[in-house]
């Protein structure tokens, strides 16, 4: 009688995780050619603040961010499918485990979009009409709730930082050190996280309605 071989079955728990294992090599591959974008619009939104144009800056930045946030947010998906599949009975959560790859496959799509390479990038300096209709189309996408209030709140945290660092020194105005009380501090924390920051986001609306105008 002669041997038969026969190839081994793939179960459905060897297929997910082998689909894990290719969705974070390939988010690997992203976030290293990401990091050279994020690089280029850190110094873009620099260079917009030295033109005084600060929807601009304001825009690289939120591109920047939104990059990001959909890096950390695939990485994060992973992660918890790892843990599913290890800890649990696979048979027990292999719909949610289903479901999650195909949202991971979804995102990765997005970031992929995103590799437009610098050439893109730099369409954020440009002032001819080409550069307008790609900065309007950045600024609608980023419209649409794909950014938290945090990340908005980070953004212009970032934004204000770079702004104090164009100012030349004798620009810098040095306030003295004053006594605060606990209760200043948190009146006034309160008033940055709601007041302050409503004021800004409406200020950033506007300027990017004229700026795609």
């Amino acid at each position: 009688m002669g041997n038969t071989s026969s190839t081994p079955k793939i179960s459905a728990q060897d297929r997910a995780i082998l689909d894990m294992k290719l969705q974070r090599d390939k988010l690997q591959k992203y976030q290293k050619r990401i990091s050279i974008l994020t690089d280029r619009e850190t110094q873009i939104a620099k260079e917009c603040l030295a033109r005084d144009q600060k929807a601009k800056a304001l825009l690289a930045l939120r591109r920047k961010k939104y990059q990001e946030s959909l890096l950390a947010k695939t990485d994060a998906q992973l992660e918890q499918l790892q843990r599913l599949t290890s800890d649990v009975e696979f048979a027990a959560v292999q719909k949610d485990v289903m479901y999650g790859l195909q949202q991971g496959t979804a995102v990765l799509k997005q970031i992929h979009a995103e590799m437009g390479g610098i050439e893109k990038v730099e369409r954020l300096l440009e002032e001819n009409a080409e550069a307008r209709a790609y900065q309007k189309e950045i600024t609608d996408m980023l419209g649409g709730g794909q950014l938290s209030n945090q990340d908005e709140d980070e953004v212009e945290d970032e934004l204000e930082a770079m702004e104090r660092e164009l100012l030349a020194p004798e620009q810098r105005v040095l306030l003295p050190n004053v006594p605060v009380t606990e209760v200043d501090t948190t009146v006034s924390s309160e008033q940055l996280s709601v007041r302050e920051r409503a004021k800004a986001r409406e200020a950033r609306r506007v300027e990017e309605e004229l700026l795609a105008a």
